[in-house]
């Protein structure tokens, strides 16, 4: 590397064009005759930087969103037995859902998968570039809790406004309190037709409302939830009892 590269190649890394400036050192090991022309070597470290970005971006996504599972949509078992076929997945795949705000709802028994399904399309989202928040309902209740205890309640409400995909997992396993009730509507209220909610639950969808508890409430939390919805429900036996 002479002094007119090796200066090239700070200024790069000035610039924090650190995909190019990789790009850039690689060539610069090939002998002259195998260095791509001006034309090829533009595009070429203008695609590497758009790929070290994006990596970037999405290991950024990964740590913001805590998904439960590193779970991929490849590893997703499929089949007519589990009620979830490949369409249903490739549907699901490319994140138009997000665009259209439509809800995912996922119910099936203990074991069967809900929570790493919910994790891959997490994941997915990432890929794709948009924020992700991963919650069990428990992890939830608490942050509600302590955000009432120490008066930032509208703050943790206005946070989660910003998340383009917020899972919620294990829904219905205690009936919420008044508190925790309004705020589930409020938040369905905000993310209406704005961004999704992947929720996951062992009961069908049907019984999620004596989970909410208030009837009245309950009506106004199913209705945002149900009005734009993907319906997935998994069935066969336990996955966890397969491996084992």
């Amino acid at each position: 590397m002479n002094l007119n590269t090796d200066q090239t190649v700070k200024k790069l890394t000035a610039m924090k064009l650190h995909g190019m400036a990789s790009f850039y050192e690689g060539v610069l090991t090939l002998s002259a005759q195998d260095q791509p022309d001006p034309h090829e070597l533009a595009a070429s470290m203008a695609d590497t930087e758009q790929l070290f970005r994006n990596d970037k971006r999405a290991k950024a996504l990964f740590t913001l969103a805590k998904l439960r599972y590193h779970a991929t949509l490849e590893q997703v078992h499929c089949s007519v037995e589990r009620n979830l076929t490949k369409e249903i997945l490739c549907r699901l795949a490319d994140g138009s859902y997000i665009k259209r705000a439509e809800n995912i709802l996922v119910s099936g028994a203990t074991g069967c998968g809900k929570s790493f399904l919910a994790c891959a399309l997490g994941r997915q989202a990432c890929l794709l570039g948009y924020r992700v928040l991963y919650l069990s309902v428990n992890k939830f209740i608490e942050r509600l809790t302590l955000a009432k205890l120490e008066g930032s309640y509208i703050k943790f409400l206005k946070s989660l406004e910003r998340i383009d995909v917020l899972i919620l997992d294990d829904f219905g396993i205690q009936v919420l309190d008044q508190v925790q009730r309004i705020a589930m509507l409020q938040i369905l209220e905000d993310r209406y037709k704005i961004g999704p909610v992947i929720i996951t639950s062992q009961l069908e969808v049907a019984g999620w409302y004596a989970t909410i508890g208030d009837p009245t409430i309950a009506d106004g939390v199913m209705d945002r939830l149900t009005a734009q919805a993907h319906r997935v429900q998994l069935k066969g036996p336990s996955l966890r009892k397969n491996q084992s």
